[in-house]
């Protein structure tokens, strides 16, 4: 074999128990795969193969995905032994002395890791573009983004590297990502998944840990295997009544579906987010749900004013904490420009900025809950445009001659009162408009690859759900798939 064999992650599973092929035999597909298509889409950043090989030849455990080869994100799932860069040269030689608590439970279900995906620094960007590793690329055109922060895992995953790879989701890493590699993604609710073991939460609770996948079965037993609250966890989520998985095989109940077009955070939509859109609702209209146009009454300058403080504050905190535990400061040239600015302006705001931020997020939260009462799923596009030519997005011209000045004042105040990181920030809102909010809320969000535009490119379309309620969510998505199949699409860069 000199790639996988084209199945999903639980029947590659299934196989191997079957006798069909061999845990070891799969592994040594997948690394030829990695060595032959990696270097058209730069997604994997870092192997461990030999733990990987290590891992075969004792027998196996008895998790769902046992023997499944894997890939995790270079971003949060520490990995003993081996580095976490986090896409940053401040951090290319930081090696982690114990797993994550995701990783755990990664290696619990059986999967091999066996390799680590591109991600941008610190997670901070919807588009995966890092100086330290360069930009991934995007299987179905090269030329176009994979998305971002978890780029590097939808590429892989699209191009049929591995079935399924890890990634996390601050403000839509997990949806961005599916929506522009044609995948599934879901995002659980705050705390379905742990994000120890030194911390509680990230973001403030925004960002949470969960694999892509092809298939929303993968997705479910995924997320089977991989929630519960370990000890200690700030958040408690009630169990679901039944396995996710199991769930699958009762078809969903008919649902109230609110359906917008209007960018929740931004100002516009592409006409392809919108035909999709339109294509998604008649289809759901077919299968006896009841559609309504309705929008969510939340404070677009307000959200993303309070959002940016969030993400300054955290992103110094980032930097603060990794100096601390690698005993120095960041060398000059070690962090991107518009990251280093961000840790300067943090130095502008006051605890109560802080406080205040979040005060208003959880007001907006309450104001969205409230709405969607009325409600079972929220429908939007994901993003709001196709995947989008590597470098678009980068400063260039004036904000770069801004950072840059930034990262010289003299005072944070200065920097703070510039306006250039909330420009910035507007810019980066304008793609993902939509997927920040649940974040915030700690709702579940999917996103399902349902549509492709002319030129080729996916555009997936993203349900909300109720705080807790994955379930719906998922069985949803499965009516869907079966419905507007999508996992036998191919792109042009492709390991089979």
């Amino acid at each position: 074999m000199d790639a996988l064999p084209d199945g999903d992650a639980l029947t590659l599973a299934q196989m191997i128990r079957e006798g069909e092929v061999s845990a070891s035999e799969l592994l040594e597909a997948a690394i030829r795969g990695v060595e032959r298509i990696n270097p058209q889409l730069n997604a994997v950043v870092g192997t461990l193969y030999d733990d990987a090989r290590a891992r075969v030849a004792q027998p196996l455990n008895t998790g769902p995905f046992a023997g499944v080869p894997f890939l995790i994100k270079d971003l949060l799932s520490d990995y003993a032994g081996a580095p976490t860069s986090s896409g940053s040269r401040f951090l290319k030689d930081y090696v982690p002395e114990q797993d994550s608590d995701m990783v755990v439970r990664y290696k619990r279900s059986g999967l091999n890791i066996f390799g680590k995906t591109n991600t941008p620094e610190f997670g901070l960007t919807p588009f995966t573009e890092p100086a330290l590793f360069g930009p991934a690329r995007n299987p179905w055109n090269p030329a176009h983004t994979p998305g971002g922060s978890s780029g590097g895992t939808g590429a892989a995953i699209a191009a049929g590297l591995v079935p399924m790879a890890g990634g996390g989701d601050g403000g839509g890493s997990i949806r961005i990502p599916a929506s522009c590699n044609g995948l599934v993604g879901l995002k659980p609710t705050r705390g379905r998944t742990p994000a120890g073991p030194t911390r509680g939460d990230i973001w403030f609770g925004c960002a949470i840990e969960l694999p892509l996948s092809r298939t929303v079965r993968d997705t479910a037993a995924a997320l089977d295997a991989l929630s519960g609250p370990e000890p200690g966890d700030p958040y408690q989520v009630p169990p679901p009544p039944e396995a996710y998985l199991a769930a699958l095989d009762t078809p969903v109940r008919p649902l109230r579906i609110a359906v917008s077009g209007q960018p929740m955070l931004g100002d516009d939509m592409h006409p392809d987010c919108l035909a999709g859109l339109d294509k998604t609702v008649q289809q759901l209209e077919a299968l006896g749900h009841t559609v309504n146009s309705d929008h969510p009454p939340l404070s677009r300058s307000a959200f993303v004013e309070a959002f940016i403080v969030l993400l300054v504050a955290e992103t110094a905190a980032d930097v603060r904490d990794f100096s601390r535990k690698l005993g120095r400061e960041p060398k000059r040239g070690e962090l991107e420009p518009t990251t280093a600015a961000l840790v300067r302006l943090a130095a502008a705001f006051t605890a109560d900025d802080l406080a205040l931020a979040l005060r208003e997020l959880q007001w907006q939260t309450r104001l969205y809950a409230r709405w969607l009462q009325s409600y079972d799923v929220f429908l939007t596009p994901t993003l709001a445009e196709p995947p989008f030519k590597i470098g678009k997005y980068q400063p260039s011209g004036a904000d770069k001659f801004g950072i840059q000045a930034l990262n010289r004042l003299p005072l944070a105040g200065i920097a703070k009162r510039s306006g250039l990181i909330e420009k910035m920030a507007q810019d980066i809102f304008r793609f993902i408009p939509n997927t920040p909010v649940t974040n915030v809320t700690g709702d579940p969000a999917i996103s399902l690859p349902l549509h492709w535009n002319d030129a080729g490119l996916p555009v997936g379309m993203m349900f909300a759900g109720q705080f807790g309620d994955e379930t719906t969510l998922l069985q949803l998505a499965r009516q869907l798939e079966q419905a507007m199949p999508w996992a036998e699409r191919r792109p042009p860069v492709h390991a089979t």
